[in-house]
């Protein structure tokens, strides 16, 4: 759902005004709380067995909105960090080079559509001739999608906009932000370290903002073993933006050779199992 303000009318302050879908809602009918926080919230029990299967039906609509939407989207990187970022700050003056960066290498970049971090790097993606993509979210504070992305999708539930920030990238970008922010970061960890996801690139920018959490990691963390030391090699912590695009391109690069391995080899079987089966009808 996004977010704006509509035009002046003589004798009437337009106020706020979201989108949802077909739907146009201002002033006093936009509502206090989002589809999440219904969802969400155990104190609405009574709905429960009246509302909630056909809750069901919505969020199906979103994933097939969202899949439908993206399917055809060129290799992407998603990039995330903290939509309270000022303009002239040092992360999103990265952030805006980062994108640049990625769209030159080929890569769409995919953020939350806000504004600080997210706003920068759709900025320099657009600006440097790449497709910038947004996923917004229904929030109670929802300041609505940045000028500079081209496509866009609103969704109402966290978790449907998480699987495609995910789904439709090739690595995870994240620059200083909060606790959106360190949700994802962690999200993205969780999927690689147990394997749900294959080779996928986490990119920390910002040595001085991060350094901190990854003491902890290593000191803390894999020191109590609670994470093996493997897995701090999940993460690549660096100021330059050239460094994170090369760690993505890498990576990706490793990851395209071992799957055209395993498809050769699996070509290979399969001829020798049809080589050996030829062989044993020839004798019979």
């Amino acid at each position: 759902m996004s977010e704006s303000h509509g035009r002046q009318q003589p004798g009437r302050d337009p106020g706020r005004e979201r989108h949802r879908g077909a739907v146009t809602l201002r002033r006093g009918a936009i509502p206090t709380s989002t589809a999440d926080q219904r969802l969400l919230d155990s104190r609405g029990r009574g709905d429960w067995k009246t509302k909630d299967a056909w809750r069901a039906l919505r969020i199906l609509s979103e994933f097939v909105e969202g899949f439908d939407t993206l399917a055809d989207l060129p290799p992407a990187v998603s990039v995330f960090g903290s939509a309270r970022s000022k303009p002239d700050s040092p992360e999103c003056r990265m952030a805006e080079q980062l994108g640049a960066a990625l769209a030159r290498a080929g890569y769409a970049v995919i953020t939350g559509g806000g504004p600080g971090v997210m706003e920068a790097a759709n900025r320099g993606a657009s600006e440097a001739g790449g497709l910038s993509v947004g996923l917004g979210i229904e929030l109670p504070f929802e300041q609505g999608l940045n000028d500079w992305v081209d496509l866009a999708i609103d969704f109402r539930y966290f978790f449907a906009r998480k699987t495609m920030f995910v789904k439709y990238a090739q690595a995870f970008v994240v620059l200083p932000g909060g606790f959106g922010t360190m949700d994802e970061l962690f999200e993205a960890l969780t999927l690689v370290q147990t394997g749900k996801v294959t080779r996928f690139p986490v990119v920390l920018m910002g040595v001085d903002y991060w350094g901190g959490l990854i003491d902890w990691l290593r000191d803390t963390m894999a020191a109590e073993g609670k994470i093996g030391p493997v897995d701090l090699e999940l993460i690549c912590l660096t100021d330059d933006v050239n460094d994170a695009v090369r760690h993505i391109v890498e990576a990706e690069a490793v990851l395209s050779a071992e799957q055209e391995a395993i498809r050769e080899e699996a070509v290979a079987r399969t001829e020798a199992d049809q080589r050996a089966a030829a062989d044993e009808g020839g004798k019979g």
